[in-house]
């Protein structure tokens, strides 16, 4: 087997192991457990049934909604919430709604009655500050799927399925952009298991929400932002990168803070393409003139539109929930929203509710900052890895802006998810790759790593989501069985396939790195002084 082929069946098996691991948890995750999951459903259904696109705030749930919400126990508290509501039934209490009794979807029941909802903020859907992209492209999923007039739990396990689809080219972007800033193999691959290492990514994006359109959006404009500090110069990519970030932006507004890295990229894409910066500001400002259009065609019309109908970038979505009280100070703020917004980065699963300890997450935090640091410090990888950190770095300093904005008007501390960086996660994986600098022989170690971590966080929220006090794993696979829409012997068959997945990918990566060696020792044997000698570890010529 050759080096590069060695390289393409690992990645395949790389890929393949995220697809799975994906799949699982959109099978595990409790019905709408995940930020706004009902929601988003109701918009896809909205769009489905032909309710159109309301204005911002005067969205209304579906009457089928409603009751799926009342038969998925969404009210209830699991059992690993990180603080059990004396007050509020125990979601292992409640009696799981037999199959044929639960709601089936239909024209009648999928759009709310005029003037529903008595002002009651649970009535609101409030996704539509948002622009509907994802939700019309989930809508067309649900009709060629035959799922538009399904039973609820039916309906959102395609919609997930939908959200896995979108999320299984992340590892394929992530070593491509690897590739595309001249890291090797190895590096390429740990970047595609990079999000094995981000639990909360897989939980959350294959759960229903825009945030898996916007996710993949911002992986392909870390990509092609890649091939331009690379020395692509040409015009169609440009296109590609307004394309991309047009994309996102008529899913989200999160997609606009990618803008800085496409600006950079271009400024200081490299020199064989496009000669001395000096002599050619000209055509590097044209290339960006033509990604901005591009984009602004695309998706960014939407924002200027709300500016002038609604007189603000991004409408209010819900009404203020609670009185504004006096603010704790910035003490207060910084102590608060630093471990909420790098725990749910890495782990705070169901409704944010079912936590990982902290030194879990810090310690997650802190490998990536030291990695991305390591890139920052190295010559060859600084450019590209201080052009990539713009968009996970402006995303986050965007929410805390935000949050602090609101802190300051009323007290409350709202909107500071990690998952909001997920549109960077793709820049992430590369850099921290790239930090790395691994070579091929640790591949394999590392891709296990990767699928230990997935497995972990899988078996953690296994038991906090569906196994009580003083019961046994059987009672927790009977309850699991027992909600899904999957019968027993399918969810066995998910759980064997992500194993068995598991295993492929770790023994193409061992594959890969044999085949890596040999192709280093051949040269090294045969021709010592020979220039065809390659990079330490990376099987690429220099």
């Amino acid at each position: 087997m050759s080096d590069a082929t060695g390289y393409r069946a690992a990645l395949a098996a790389i890929t393949l192991l995220v697809a799975a691991v994906a799949t699982s948890w959109a099978v595990l995750t409790p019905a709408f457990r995940a930020p706004d999951e009902p929601q988003h459903v109701n918009s896809v259904l909205r769009l489905a049934h032909g309710g159109g696109w309301p204005a911002p705030g005067t969205a209304l749930m579906s009457p089928a909604l409603d009751v799926a919400r009342g038969q998925a126990a969404l009210d209830s508290d699991i059992p690993g919430r990180h603080w059990n509501r004396d007050d509020v039934v125990q979601y292992t209490d409640v009696e799981p709604v037999p199959d044929d009794r639960r709601q089936v979807v239909t024209a009648d029941n999928a759009l709310p009655a005029p003037g529903a909802g008595g002002g009651r903020p649970d009535a609101v859907d409030q996704m539509t500050q948002h622009p509907p992209l994802y939700y019309a492209a989930a809508a067309i999923w649900l009709q060629a799927t035959g799922t538009t007039d399904a039973r609820w739990d039916h309906v959102l396990l395609s919609l997930r399925l939908f959200d896995v689809l979108l999320f299984v080219p992340l590892p394929l972007l992530a070593a491509a952009t690897v590739r595309a800033l001249g890291g090797g193999r190895p590096a390429a691959l740990v970047a595609a298991a990079g999000v094995l290492f981000v639990p909360m990514a897989a939980h959350i994006l294959t759960a229903v929400t825009n945030d898996a359109l916007v996710t993949l959006s911002g992986a392909v404009v870390a990509w092609l932002a890649a091939r331009v500090l690379g020395g692509d110069p040409r015009r169609r990519t440009a296109a590609g990168l307004g394309l991309a970030v047009g994309v996102g932006l008529l899913t989200k507004v999160m997609a606009a803070f990618a803008v800085p890295m496409v600006v950079a990229a271009y400024v200081l894409a490299a020199r064989p393409a496009l000669a001395e910066p000096r002599r050619t500001w000209w055509p590097r400002a044209t290339r960006v003139l033509v990604a901005g259009l591009v984009a602004f065609a695309v998706g960014g019309w939407w924002w200027l539109r709300n500016l002038l109908v609604f007189g603000a970038v991004q409408p209010v979505g819900i009404p203020e929930r609670w009185e504004p009280v006096p603010n704790a100070g910035l003490g207060h703020f910084v102590t608060a929203v630093l471990p909420a917004f790098t725990r749910s980065f890495f782990g705070d699963f169901g409704w944010l509710e079912l936590r990982v300890p902290p030194a879990v997450y810090w310690s997650g935090a802190t490998i990536v900052a030291v990695l991305c640091a390591a890139a920052l410090l190295r010559p060859d990888s600084r450019r590209g890895a201080a052009v990539l950190l713009l968009l996970p770095v402006a995303l986050w300093c965007s929410v805390v802006a935000n949050a602090w904005q609101h802190y300051a008007a009323t007290g409350w501390i709202t909107a500071v998810q990690g998952r909001y960086l997920f549109a960077g996660l793709t820049a992430l994986a590369a850099v921290t790759a790239l930090g790395i600098r691994p070579r091929a022989v640790s591949v394999p170690w590392i891709v296990a790593g990767g699928g230990l971590v997935a497995a972990a966080s899988l078996v953690f929220a296994f038991r906090g989501m569906y196994w009580g006090r003083l019961e046994g794993a059987a009672d927790a696979a009977g309850r699991l069985a027992a909600w899904s829409p999957l019968s027993p012997g399918q969810l066995v068959v998910v759980g064997t396939l992500t194993c068995l997945a598991g295993a492929a990918a770790v023994g193409a990566c061992v594959r890969f790195a044999v085949a890596s060696s040999t192709s280093r020792a051949v040269p090294m044997t045969a021709a010592p002084a020979s220039t065809a000698a390659t990079t330490d570890g990376t099987g690429a010529s220099v």
